[in-house]
């Protein structure tokens, strides 16, 4: 299992020291353990951390985070809560990180490496800087990049179509969010689960991952599919025509 200082949970959650010991001072992230003066978090402090963060963007007040977790808490031990919090909470991607240095990336990338290229960049989440080195999020995505740009595609072009993907994207985890809300969370105000619903709850969410995934790849597989239908007719159709009506030998 992996362990934390302080500052590494702060920053592997994306937040602050300080946040971590408000959150701590007011109940809602169980306290570290001790290794003489060194406190040390684990990765389950991390669920919690992340589902405490989620909570307070989804507009929950501490008050309601503090009932919920409690309700969740009740009758059951830490470990089937933070259950529960691992799976909400862990990334929906398997690829590992990648650590890259200012430097390097700017070699590679030359003079595409511009001050408003790395800005869009950051923004999109793809990577994240971290002192001298950047963080890559997503290797594959880079991937992607580098190989449109060796196709002689401009990286002004490769940005412009990532930020419309990814508009798009939102659009689809919001409207599989809405689903889970409308037709399998009951509508009853203020529902928290019992101790009873929480293993159910938790299978549920395990779930959605892969059916949501093969359902974007499926459709996405059959709009590319209808799509280069239509772009080959309209592009090489009076081609292929020409070429279908010379005579056979």
């Amino acid at each position: 299992m992996l362990e934390y200082r302080v500052d590494d949970l702060a920053r592997a959650a994306g937040t602050t020291v300080g946040n971590v010991r408000v959150y701590q001072d007011r109940g809602l992230l169980p306290p570290p353990m001790r290794r003489g003066r060194v406190a040390v978090y684990t990765e389950a402090h991390l669920a919690r951390l992340r589902l405490i963060l989620e909570m307070l963007k989804r507009g929950y007040a501490f008050a309601q985070i503090d009932e919920m977790i409690t309700a969740w808490e009740s009758g059951r031990d830490l470990a089937d809560v933070l259950g529960l919090e691992e799976v909400l909470t862990q990334p929906w991607s398997d690829e590992a990180p990648q650590r890259v240095s200012l430097s390097e990336l700017a070699r590679e990338f030359g003079r595409y490496a511009t001050p408003s290229n790395i800005r869009r960049v950051l923004r999109l989440g793809v990577v994240e800087q971290d002192g001298a080195h950047i963080v890559v999020r997503s290797p594959r995505l880079l991937q992607a990049g580098r190989e449109l740009l060796a196709a002689g595609v401009p990286l002004s072009a490769v940005l412009d179509i990532a930020e419309q993907v990814q508009r798009h994207t939102d659009e689809l985890a919001k409207s599989f969010l809405k689903l889970v809300d409308e037709h399998i969370l009951p509508k009853t105000e203020g529902w928290t689960p019992n101790s009873d619903e929480v293993p159910e709850l938790t299978e549920r969410a395990k779930r959605l991952r892969p059916q949501a995934q093969a359902a974007v790849s499926a459709l996405l597989a059959q709009s590319m599919s209808r799509e280069l239908t239509e772009w080959l007719d309209a592009r090489f159709g009076p081609l292929l025509k020409h070429a279908d009506d010379r005579p056979k030998i």
